[in-house]
Parts: C-alpha cells; structure tokens; sequence
C-alpha cells in the first residue's frame, strides 16, 4: 500500500432482537451496559471506558490487546467518539476514530437505526469509513461489529 493511501469504505450490518427499541437503544445509552458489550470482550483488557451520551458528548475507550488476538499481546488501542445526533429509540450518529499503537487507523461516521420489527427490534448499522495506512480494513471492521453485536445481544438476554 502506498504509505499516504486511503481507503474508502461503507457496509450495513443489520440485526433483530426479541427486545423493544427502547431497551436495544437503553444498552448503547447506559455506561454500564454499554461498557460490558462493548469495550469488555474477549481479548481485550480495559484500561478505561467513559460515556457521556448526548448530542456533542465524547465516549473514549482505552484498551490493550490480549492474548489470542490477531495483534500483539499489550498493544494499546483507543477509540474516540463524537455524538453528533441522537433521537431516543430510533437514531443514534456518532463519528469516531480508531488508534492502534499509537497509530491512528480510521476515522469513521456510524449511525444505528432502532426500527420496530414485531414485538423486537431490527437494528441497522451503517458506517461509511475512511482507512489510514496500517488499518484494520473494511472486512475485519466488519467483523469486529458483527461480534460486538453477538455481545449486544447476550448482555440484551440478560435483562
């Protein structure tokens, strides 16, 4: 890769879960429970974790990598993130950076869509992203929000 490229990148995840919109948006609006499915996985050993989940509020996590992840054992991660639009149990846009070893290697715009589907909910994801040099990548971000969702839907049946 050149070492000033960038990649352009968007996808969609979507998932449904039996709960009801306002308990789906109440685990990405709780620090609590949004720190167990979301910054406390497998593999990764917290450092930190804050919330402050309003229009213009900053969420940042510290981390570093653990055992049996694909990056070596302690390197420090972060990720940094804006609330730029928030409308309780239907939308929530955020724009964040990711930083690995130091190294910055995305800046992304996220938005989540909480849409009443039955006696659930369907949550549709869509991040349009741009990739530094040394990212991750569009398929294993992916990935990761795939698995962060997985964690999303144990700590939702576990209320």
């Amino acid at each position: 890769m050149n070492p000033n490229a960038t990649a352009h990148a968007s996808f969609t995840i979507e998932r449904r879960y039996a709960s009801e919109p306002a308990t789906v948006f109440g685990a990405f609006a709780d620090e609590k429970k949004k720190r167990r499915w979301f910054a406390e996985g497998e593999g990764f050993l917290v450092d930190s974790y804050e919330l402050d989940f309003r229009v213009g509020g900053l969420e940042r996590a510290r981390f570093r990598f653990g055992p049996g992840t694909p990056v070596p054992e302690g390197t420090e991660s972060a990720n940094d993130s804006w609330y730029c639009d928030i409308r309780p149990d239907e939308r929530i846009v955020l724009a964040y950076v990711m930083t690995v070893g130091g190294a910055r290697i995305s800046s992304s715009l996220a938005t989540f869509e909480f849409i009443a589907d039955g006696e659930g909910t369907r949550l549709r994801y869509t991040e349009q992203a741009v990739f530094f040099e040394g990212a991750d990548g569009p398929e294993i971000r992916r990935q990761g929000w795939a698995a962060l969702f997985d964690a999303l839907g144990a700590e939702l049946a576990a209320e």
